[in-house]
């Protein structure tokens, strides 16, 4: 469906994007995700056909973006994360001056409007002014306008920002039937435990390039392999840490009283081998166990700018 190849972006000395490799699957909700200034919005720019690329490529439905420019953007409905101003407009006019940018006219028009403020939850509100709206209604009737010409990508620029708990819910709840009906949805958001409940894939851009990238089952589960291990011993701590120094699978080790906090990259398997160990070696285990974590943990660990050595602290 969308495919980026080594696409650049500098703004004078700064470089926005730097080689930036990405893939979205047709039919997949992609969620885009990144620290501020990692190159989101940049990317989102050109994929709209707002920005050009220094140097890249950008394939939509296998059409290149800086060849067939036109006929892109009528495969593309995109939301910004501000609304804009529209004053003295009702939702029903604003709708169908939409309509007309896309050539629907009349009847055809209306019922087109009128079909997609049903799907927004919006049909009670044909006869209010667009201004008068709150956030959560401008960005439903925002999403109701990118569908207008029926695209078969929807690009969301961090359409939820500002929204209170029930209006993110709802626009949540739009944005899943929407892709259970085959629309391919790209959405930037910071709201992580959101994205991890709606998306089939996710990316991470850091620094102008793709930080990592895959399907939402491949994520969690690197998320699992990502805590730490919490291993609590009832004496012989030394004998546990020349254990754990030894294990292949062992970064890093904190260790305070009988608490060891344990960097550990192995799976469940790993897990199991690494107690079998402590046990044989007549170590006194009494607390072992992954420590809780989510999505944000890997984000915060991925976008660390600063490397760290694998160092062992004791005391």
């Amino acid at each position: 469906m969308l495919k980026i190849k080594d696409l650049t972006k500098t703004f004078g000395r700064y470089h926005a994007l730097s080689g930036l490799n990405m893939e979205v699957p047709e039919g997949s909700l992609y969620g885009f995700v990144g620290p501020n200034g990692a190159g989101k919005t940049t990317t989102i720019k050109i994929l709209c056909g707002l920005l050009m690329p220094d140097s890249g490529s950008v394939e939509i439905c296998g059409m290149d973006i800086a060849e067939r420019p036109r006929e892109i953007r009528g495969l593309i409905g995109y939301v910004p994360d501000y609304f804009g101003v529209y004053e003295n407009l009702k939702v029903s006019e604003y709708m169908e001056f939409f309509a007309s940018c896309y050539g629907l006219y009349g009847l055809k028009a209306r019922r087109r409007c009128t079909a997609l403020l049903e799907q927004t939850g919006l049909e009670e509100k044909t006869e209010f002014y667009v201004d008068g709206l709150s956030r959560g209604m401008k960005q439903r009737l925002c999403l109701a306008r990118a569908m207008i010409h029926d695209p078969q990508i929807l690009i969301m620029d961090e359409p939820t920002s500002g929204m209170d708990p029930r209006s993110r819910f709802d626009f949540k709840e739009i944005i899943r039937e929407l892709n259970e009906q085959g629309k391919t949805i790209l959405i930037s958001s910071h709201l992580l435990q959101e994205l991890s409940e709606i998306c089939t894939d996710l990316g991470i851009i850091e620094q102008g390039r793709m930080a990592l990238s895959g399907n939402m089952e491949e994520i969690l589960n690197r998320v699992d392999t990502s805590r730490p291990l919490s291993i609590t011993v009832n004496g012989r701590v030394e004998q546990a840490l020349a254990i754990l120094r030894s294990h292949p699978c062992v970064q890093t080790i904190s260790v305070k009283d009988k608490e060891m906090m344990v960097g550990f990259m192995g799976d469940k398997q790993d897990e199991a081998q690494l107690l079998q160990q402590l046990v044989d070696a007549e170590v006194p285990v009494c607390g072992y166990s992954r420590v809780r974590g989510d999505l944000e943990t890997l984000f915060m660990q991925i976008t660390e700018k600063d490397e760290k050595e694998v160092l062992i602290h004791e005391g």
